[in-house]
């Protein structure tokens, strides 16, 4: 991934919530038509997702939802955040206007293409 077209992690941002997170792990995959990021979200389901772009930040925040039978609790649990969130700054070569996401089975997978000026572009010879 180069320099230019980046999705970097911002973590020195400030908390929306006063509460502790997970911190999900993430892959970036550039191409040259944009940047996909797959992000793991465990026992979060599909409404209890939140992606918020503004400016050139992009927030993934998620609440674990994992259901314990009525009377019931847990002997025994890993898990003591019940929160995911994860803040990242975009390049300015991303279209942020053109984010698209997709979960699936604890992953979530956002598509950021390039911005129009960004992509790469093949240059007419005139013959004169």
């Amino acid at each position: 991934m180069t320099n230019d077209v980046s999705v970097k992690p911002d973590e020195a941002k400030p908390a929306a919530r006063a509460e502790a997170t997970l911190l999900p792990p993430v892959d970036v995959i550039e191409d040259a038509q944009g940047i996909t990021l797959y992000a793991d979200l465990p026992g979060v389901p599909k409404d209890k997702v939140t992606l918020h772009v503004e400016d050139d930040t992009l927030s993934i925040e998620g609440e674990v939802a994992l259901p314990v039978p009525e009377g019931m609790q847990a002997s025994h649990a890993e898990v003591q955040l019940p929160r995911y969130r994860r803040v990242f700054q975009l390049s300015k070569e991303l279209d942020a206007d053109k984010v698209s996401a997709e979960l699936n089975h604890g992953v979530l997978k956002l598509r950021i293409p390039k911005a129009e000026h960004a992509q790469p572009r093949k240059v007419e010879i005139r013959v004169g």
